[in-house]
């Protein structure tokens, strides 16, 4: 229980002051379960950063539920899940049944919280990087996926890249010795994740015929956002539109409604998936909200779970390792790329931008302060930055 507790209240932590869309997550995970509870080393959490980018469906709370398997088995990964998300989930079915009408898309501690995205990502990424890109092959590889990230902007990209560094890495890397990951102690079964799997693919070909033989709004609902939650890579910046075509056309909602709701998902902490909550109150109150969220994560628990056992063998044959060198390399490069579009782009648009990012790096990196200072200092210097 006393483990259980303290998943819940550092996951609840991560919830209320993860700012900055899924790559900034990616850092403030690394920072907090890396670096500061050390609960996994530098190697495992960027092999199952590299798993999570692979699968479809929201790759940061991916990684959450992950770490949190690993630390309290299925009911651990629940709880991790629980305290990172359900923050954003009530903020969003508020927004959606009482500030409706409220713009505070250009707020300025909102500008002030991109800021600390901008130096937390900046973190995680130069750690990464001095740990799995140390000789000139990795750097290559991670310098040829910011190349190609930044210039094919699509949305199987970064599965593409994931798969040719590994399929490249297999051959050149297999004779290169590399520290061994910790043990990563997954508390699944093989059958368990096996009916994980068999149960994410049957839902998927089971929920559109149900939707057409019943006629229920629910089940509708239900497997709109299961299939949203089910098909998409690249993470919640990428559901927007897929759910905007999935809803608006359909009278489900209006355009209005929708770019209320998006501007409030971008406010607010947490994964971006949770913007299926306020679509979902939007339709049908509260009750909407919880369904939404329920079927958009569902496909990424169920693909975590059926992942993990098998993973975990994988990633230490020795046939494995030179294909994980590769992908870890090239997944470093994504989040170079990640990190100026779109975290850099649209958080430092001038000097004082600039200067104030500065700031709060040193804060983080060579002062060593706690995050949570770190985001509470960004969110008040861009109100006082509004103003000037």
């Amino acid at each position: 229980m006393k483990r259980f507790l303290e998943i819940l209240l550092i996951s609840l932590r991560l919830g209320v002051s993860s700012f900055g869309g899924p790559i900034a997550h990616l850092g403030y995970f690394h920072e907090e379960y890396v670096r500061r509870r050390k609960w996994i080393d530098e190697r495992t959490y960027a092999d199952l950063v590299a798993l999570c980018q692979f699968l479809p469906g929201p790759a940061s709370s991916q990684v959450g539920i992950g770490i949190g398997v690993a630390r309290g088995g299925a009911i651990g990964g629940f709880i991790a899940f629980l305290g990172f998300t359900i923050p954003s989930v009530i903020a969003l079915i508020l927004f959606a049944l009482l500030l409706k009408e409220l713009d505070i898309a250009d707020a300025g501690w909102i500008q002030g919280l991109k800021l600390v995205a901008v130096a937390v990502v900046a973190h995680a990424i130069l750690g990464m990087a001095s740990k799995l890109t140390p000789d000139k092959s990795r750097k290559t590889f991670a310098l040829l996926a910011v190349v190609i990230t930044l210039i094919w902007q699509t949305t199987f990209t970064q599965v593409g890249i994931i798969i040719g560094a590994a399929i490249i890495g297999l051959f050149l890397f297999k004779n290169k010795s590399d520290q061994d990951a910790e043990d990563f102690r997954i508390p699944l079964s093989k059958r368990f994740a096996t009916v994980c799997i068999i149960l994410f693919f049957g839902l998927l070909a089971l929920l559109p015929f149900l939707r057409e033989l019943t006629g229920a709004n629910w089940i509708a609902m239900f497997d709109s956002f299961y299939r949203a939650g089910a098909l998409v890579f690249g993470g919640g910046h990428v559901v927007l539109p897929l759910l905007e075509r999935e809803f608006v056309p359909t009278g489900w909602l209006t355009e209005q409604e929708f770019l209320a709701g998006y501007g409030a998902a971008q406010a607010v902490p947490g994964p971006l998936f949770t913007f299926a909550a306020y679509l979902g109150a939007v339709i049908n109150g509260w009750k909407g909200g919880l369904l939404a969220t329920v079927a958009i994560f569902l496909p990424a628990f169920l693909l975590i779970f059926g992942a993990l056992p098998f993973w975990d063998t994988l990633r230490k044959n020795q046939k494995m390792k030179g294909a994980l060198l590769g992908v870890n390399a090239a997944v470093v490069g994504i989040l170079v790329a990640a990190f100026y579009q779109p975290i850099w782009t649209s958080s430092v648009t001038s000097a004082i931008d600039f200067a104030f990012a500065a700031v709060l790096f040193s804060m983080l990196v060579y002062y060593k302060l706690p995050p949570w200072i770190v985001v509470v200092t960004g969110a008040l210097g861009g109100m006082i930055l509004g103003y000037i």
